[in-house]
């Protein structure tokens, strides 16, 4: 299960990544509360998410371009860095209570932009500090580490929030980016295959990665379903301040603890994806994954009591794993070495990028019709993916 963890490089990037990743769902948390505390408006908590996800998509194609030609380590380096000089000023911005909603509406943007070529450059990363053998392990185990933040971090924001204000949570996040900088300083020896030979501009290079991707029909049948679950299902955590004041009735405390449920079942299946030992039957668990996420949106629609609701929350970040985790190993084993930059940017700008529409159009319904039929709106799109694609998925 852990055997990815046997490489020195990767133990540093899993462990630095720990630490940093906690900080990270601490302000995400602490910035949605908020939004929210400032306006009482759901349709800006979308606006919130859409304005700082949103540069992922724009820039993605040029992105996953860079991406494919750049030292993937010095890049990471870079945009971890530039992360934590972000935390750094919204912390700053907050402490004196005058902070507005544009203002962080514009440092989100900021962060959108470093996202872009971070993400993809990440994953490919990973796939580069343990041998080709270990990739599916390593890219789990990530998943692992990613989800197990999501436990703790919404958890100490609540805290945090309640004790220290949404400045305290920023802080910390900066603080936090030491210890991946640090791993990533300590790494030697990665191997990363050679760039490609330009064929071309730019935007030769990216029409050359479109057509790779869509031509290939099991990466295009995945960015498809994924497409789909970024619009229908990833949007419920938008909501979740609207839930937690709005529904539950449970302040900010009751916040982190439905995204803390959350990710306990992301990091349950995560550990189960980890004792898998190839990349055959991820189809069936992008299927599986999106049917189960169905059950647990709809669930969460009609719940009003705090206890269940958790349970459903906790169903929904299993599921969600499922999807999200099957669909970054599917597209990294399908692709070649010379077009995975591009093909994980592809992912980037739909898990990160295309989400934010998904929110936005989410908080605009919740708005107009409430949190209720919104969310029940999204499970019907995800019982429409297990159906509709579920045989063909299978076969990847």
């Amino acid at each position: 299960m852990f055997s990815a963890l046997s490489h020195r490089n990767f133990r540093l990037f899993f462990f630095g990544q720990f630490v940093s990743l906690i900080g990270s769902w601490m302000q995400n948390t602490a910035q949605a509360w908020l939004v929210y505390r400032l306006t009482k408006d759901p349709l800006m908590l979308g606006l919130a998410v859409f304005v700082g996800q949103f540069p992922v998509f724009v820039l993605g194609f040029y992105a996953g371009f860079a991406v494919d030609h750049a030292d993937h380590l010095r890049l990471v380096k870079r945009t971890q860095f530039l992360a934590m000089a972000q935390a750094v000023l919204l912390a700053l911005l907050t402490w004196g209570g005058n902070i507005h909603v544009w203002q962080v509406f514009v440092l989100s943007i900021g962060l959108g932009v470093v996202n872009a070529f971070d993400m993809p450059a990440r994953q490919v990363l990973i796939g580069e500090l343990v041998p080709v053998d270990h990739r599916h392990n390593a890219i789990a185990l990530n998943s692992t580490v990613v989800n197990a933040s999501r436990v703790l971090g919404p958890a100490f924001a609540g805290l945090a929030i309640a004790y220290a204000g949404e400045a305290g949570c920023f802080a910390i996040n900066a603080l936090s980016y030491v210890a991946v900088l640090f791993a990533l300083r300590a790494m030697r020896g990665v191997r990363q295959p050679p760039p490609p030979e330009p064929r071309g501009g730019p935007w030769q290079e990216i029409g050359d990665g479109m057509a790779y991707a869509f031509v290939n029909e099991p990466i295009r049948l995945v960015l498809l379903a994924l497409s789909v679950f970024s619009l229908a299902a990833l949007p419920v955590y938008t909501l979740l301040p609207v839930f937690a004041e709005g529904v539950l009735r449970s302040g900010a405390k009751g916040l982190g603890l439905l995204s803390s449920f959350s990710g306990v079942g992301a990091t349950i299946g995560a550990l189960a994806l980890a004792r898998r030992r190839g990349a055959a039957g991820v189809g069936a668990e992008i299927v599986s994954g999106a049917a189960g996420m169905a059950l647990a949106l709809g669930g969460m629609a009609w719940s009003r009591w705090f206890w269940p609701s958790c349970f459903f929350m906790t169903l929904a970040g299993w599921c969600a794993i499922r999807v999200l985790a099957g669909a970054n190993t599917a597209l990294q084993e399908l692709s070649d070495d010379h077009h995975r930059g591009r093909v994980m940017s592809f992912y980037s700008m739909i898990f990160i990028g295309l989400s934010p529409l998904g929110s936005f159009l989410a908080g605009g319904l919740a708005s107009r019709f409430g949190v209720a039929w919104t969310t029940a709106g999204m499970a019907a799109g995800m019982a429409v993916l297990a159906a509709g694609y579920g045989r063909r998925i299978r076969r990847i």
